[in-house]
């Protein structure tokens, strides 16, 4: 039989089967994004600190404030078994590839098996269980096609009001927040996380999620894919509206990502811009002319909004040094199984210099899985990472399909920024960075599959 031409006239009752499972993936498709969403807007903290997290206890609290990571885990449950009733098992993607997120998750369990400090251990090793739930439920569940629409529209009205967010506290929102907090909430606190009170002093917005930096994570990880997703749109809007929607969602973004005074954020959008530059379909000529104009003006816009930064000494590099030192020392002296999922704190304490700021986190998750879970758990996390984009950009012809090529712009911005961040242990972040790996990684293997036999009707 030909792989190629096949085609069979429905029955009825195969026609309203096909019609339920349609009607399944879409209510799937909205409901993921509809949850990563949420995550956005109510699960920006990182896992380790949740017991600082208090439940809601009114409809307004529920509205106004975040919520425990727990909630957030109930929905997810729910969210998993829909997807396990739309799950396409079949993949083309390599095994040892597709099987990285649970050769990871497995090696975090035996590490956490060793920690000397469990009440950390357990909330990062729940929050770890949840990223490869949505590493999968992208992989297997959330199909290309049509149904991917509903995704979209959930994922981006949750960034929209994330957007809208960190617009109201530029404007006014923030100033009031920190006033509110100073006077009522200040002084009855026993313990002030690490950072928190730089972070309620200072005029860096960061709407709904944990910091400035994390903002700027989330924006260089959606926006690329919004722009995408807005410019596919040709059957409903014409090219003027589609520009103008494109407009508005830049102006956010960009106001945001300016007003969050993240420098990482900054120049990385500009590695992710001029990443997508190369895929641009014009002479080459004037793609590097176009490259060196972004280049030489994102620069000298960096140089000029952070010089007094840099003449103050850059005291933020020189403290990530000084973290990074730490969790290297602590992976040489515990190669194998580090010190224990989330326990970077700990390591850090012991070690840092008496005149150093205390930090909860490496601020680079690579070097942190070292310190936290040995070598092993460094070597699967950045393999399961580094691996699949690498796959994807080999294998995923991003210049055929301009939603494909911004989703990978958009993980590859979040990778390279968690050299300097720590976007894997905040669920906002991470459970959006995982379940569009999975479904990306999904394409791709579709992609190689349909180029080798022009034709797979389960592949979507």
């Amino acid at each position: 039989m030909s792989a190629k031409t096949e085609v069979r006239t429905p029955s009825p009752a195969m026609g309203a089967r096909s019609s339920d499972d349609s009607i399944l993936q879409g209510m799937f498709a909205g409901a993921f994004g509809g949850l990563l969403a949420l995550a956005l807007l109510k699960l920006g903290n990182p896992a380790i600190l949740q017991k600082l997290v208090t439940q809601p206890t009114n409809i307004y609290e529920w509205i106004l404030a975040g919520w425990p990571s727990v909630v957030g885990y109930w929905l997810l449950g729910v969210v998993a078994v829909l997807g396990i009733a739309v799950a396409r098992w079949r993949t083309n993607v390599p095994l040892w590839l597709a099987g990285l997120p649970l050769a990871w998750l497995a090696w975090e369990a035996i590490a956490a098996t060793q920690t000397e400090w469990p009440r950390l251990t357990g909330p990062t090793m729940e929050h770890f269980v949840t990223c490869v739930v949505c590493f999968y439920l992208g992989f297997f569940s959330l199909t290309g096609g049509k149904k991917l629409a509903f995704f979209w529209l959930a994922l981006f009205a949750g960034f929209t009001l994330v957007m809208v967010s960190g617009f109201s506290q530029h404007f006014g929102g923030l100033e009031e927040s920190q006033k509110y907090w100073l006077t009522y909430v200040y002084p009855k606190l026993e313990v002030i996380p690490p950072g928190y009170m730089e972070k309620m002093s200072s005029r860096r917005i960061f709407s709904t999620l944990f910091y400035p930096n994390t903002l700027a994570e989330a924006i260089l990880l959606i926006y690329p894919a919004m722009l995408a997703v807005i410019w596919s749109l040709r059957e409903r809007f014409t090219a003027g509206a589609r520009g103008l929607l494109m407009g508005v969602a830049s102006a956010g973004a960009m106001g945001c990502l300016f007003w969050s005074g993240s420098k990482g954020g900054w120049l990385l959008m500009l590695v992710i811009g001029l990443a997508g530059t190369m895929y641009f379909p014009m002479k080459r000529q004037v793609k590097v002319m176009l490259i060196y104009v972004v280049l030489v003006l994102g620069l000298a816009g960096f140089f000029v909004k952070y010089m007094g930064f840099f003449k103050k000494g850059a005291t933020s590099v020189v403290a990530r040094f000084d973290y990074w030192k730490a969790a290297a020392q602590t992976a040489r002296d515990k190669p194998v199984f580090g010190s224990g999922p989330g326990t970077f704190e700990k390591s850090y304490e012991q070690r840092k210099r008496p005149e150093s700021e205390m930090a909860r986190m490496a601020h680079n998750d690579y070097l942190q899985q070292a310190s936290d879970s040995g070598v092993p758990g460094f070597v699967l996390y950045t393999a399961m990472v580094v691996g699949s984009l690498t796959y994807i950009w080999r294998y995923g012809r991003l210049e055929d399909d301009w939603i494909r090529l911004a989703v990978w712009l958009g993980l590859l911005g979040w990778a390279l920024q968690n050299f300097i961040e720590f976007g894997l242990y905040i669920p906002a972040v991470a459970w959006v960075a995982f379940g569009l790996l999975g479904w990306l990684l999904r394409q791709t293997g579709n992609q190689i599959y349909n180029r080798k036999t022009a034709s797979y009707s389960g592949a979507a």
